[in-house]
């Protein structure tokens, strides 16, 4: 329940640290508000935590809890870099 709750809280920080530093896409702030960027990139970052600690469990890199963290943070960065890219 603990790592679920901190792959949880890692992809909402990837998320939120996202949209305030690289913000919302020119095409994101013509059709939507600020708010519902913010939800989106917390959304995504959470999906990109996911991945990245199931990828890292597939690989074998470790259980401990520095490699959770860190397996979360790059999937969370890693998918939301693609994402903002596909937009």
């Amino acid at each position: 329940m603990l790592t679920f709750v901190l792959i949880l809280a890692v992809g909402i920080v990837a998320g939120f640290l996202f949209d305030r530093f690289a913000g919302p896409s020119w095409f994101a702030r013509q059709f939507s508000g600020s708010t519902r960027g913010i939800i989106t990139s917390a959304l995504v970052g959470i999906a990109g935590a996911f991945v990245g600690y199931h990828i890292a469990l597939l690989l074998a890199l470790g259980s401990g809890l520095l490699t959770t963290i860190l397996a979360a943070a790059a999937g969370a960065a890693a998918v939301l870099f693609l994402w903002r890219m596909a937009k």
